[in-house]
Parts: structure tokens; sequence; C-alpha cells
């Protein structure tokens, strides 16, 4: 007669075992982990570029609609000293027309701006008047970031690329006609990010 004790054998894993699992766990949680990192990373670049786009493409809309708006307006610098409506040298100046004046203030709805490249920041200079006193600051509206060079060309007439404006020419007086607008305002820029970039505005005629 056999006798049953009711008692049951009970296996469990063996410290090798638990080892080889625990490694295996290390290594798909170091991989995954690997991997989130590397979303993560990705995701934040395309942020960093898409708002870098978007800065670029408010610019181009700031810049087209001052440009395409000037009008051949010449003013008085803070010397005194008389100025054609658009000049391009180390910095570009226009005046500009349109002028918003939502409050009805006495002021005139033409406006002087410029731009400029300061420390790979484009920047946009306003004047509150045209012709300007020794203490008229202009207003400072930095644009775009991360700009390594910024040149402007100005094309004439005839047909030929001027690098600046008005342009100079033997024996003649750059303020002589100071009413002509060049055909077209070549800005090109070169990015950190997006490399060289060519943007060509047209002048009313």
């Amino acid at each position: 007669m056999r006798l049953n004790c009711g008692c049951t054998s009970h296996e469990g894993f063996t410290l090798l075992e638990l080892l080889v699992a625990l490694a295996i766990f290390s290594l798909i949680a170091v991989m995954a982990y690997g991997g989130l990192e590397t979303v993560l990373k990705q995701r934040a670049l395309t942020e960093e570029n898409a708002e870098s786009l978007a800065e670029l493409q408010k610019t181009y809309l700031v810049m087209q609609r001052d440009i395409e708006q000037a009008v051949p307006r010449a003013i008085r610098d803070e010397f005194g000293d008389r100025q054609a409506p658009l000049i391009g040298t180390t910095l570009f100046q226009l005046t500009r027309g349109g002028w918003n004046n939502p409050a009805n203030q006495p002021r005139s709805t033409l406006q002087r701006v410029g731009y400029s490249l300061e420390d790979r920041q484009l920047i946009r200079y306003a004047w509150l008047v045209l012709d300007r006193a020794q203490d008229s600051a202009p207003t400072r509206q930095p644009l775009a970031a991360d700009i390594e060079t910024m040149q402007v060309r100005y094309l004439d007439d005839t047909g030929d690329w001027q690098e600046q404006w008005p342009p100079l020419q033997a024996g003649s007086n750059p303020l002589a006609n100071p009413t002509d607008f060049p055909r077209a305002v070549e800005m090109t820029l070169e990015h950190a990010r997006f490399g060289t970039l060519t943007w060509l505005f047209q002048l009313p005629r």
C-alpha cells in the first residue's frame, strides 16, 4: 500500500539563469534608451530647424514689405547731410511708405528703415522721423540669427549689378538723381544651418 503525503516539488531559477536574464534585460534597456535618445535628439533638431526656417520666412516678409514700398524721398541724417532715398554701403537704408498709424498720431506715413548684420544677427532699424536730429535714435528689431555673412547687390537700368547704391561712377555725383531706384535688390545670406540663401526683391518703378 502506497501512502501519498500530498507534497509537491518546486523548481526555481538558478543563480546563473537569473544573471543571464538580468544581462539580457540590461542589454535591451540600453538599446531602448539609445533609440529613445536618438529620437529625442532628432526631434529637438527638427524643432530647431523649423524655428530657424520660420524666423527666415518672417525676415523675408519684413524685408519684402519694406523694399517693395520704397518711395523716392531723400532725408537728412543726424549730421544734416542729405542722403538718397535708397543707399547701400555698409548699412542698407531706404525710405518706405505705408507706415501704419492706428493711433492717428501726428506723423508721416513714410518711414526710414535700415538693415545691418551684427554678431551673426540681422537687425532692422527704424527711425521715428525722416529728417533726423542728433538725438534721433532708431528702434532696433532683431530678425534672423545664425547669419554668417550678408551681401547686397543692386540691378541698375542697364542690367548691370552694382555693389553699392547710388553707384559711384567717374565724374558723377551720387546724389544728382536722388529719385533713381535700382530695378531690383539682391540679398545673399550665408546661414549656419541652411547654407547660402539668395533673395531677390523688385522695387516700384
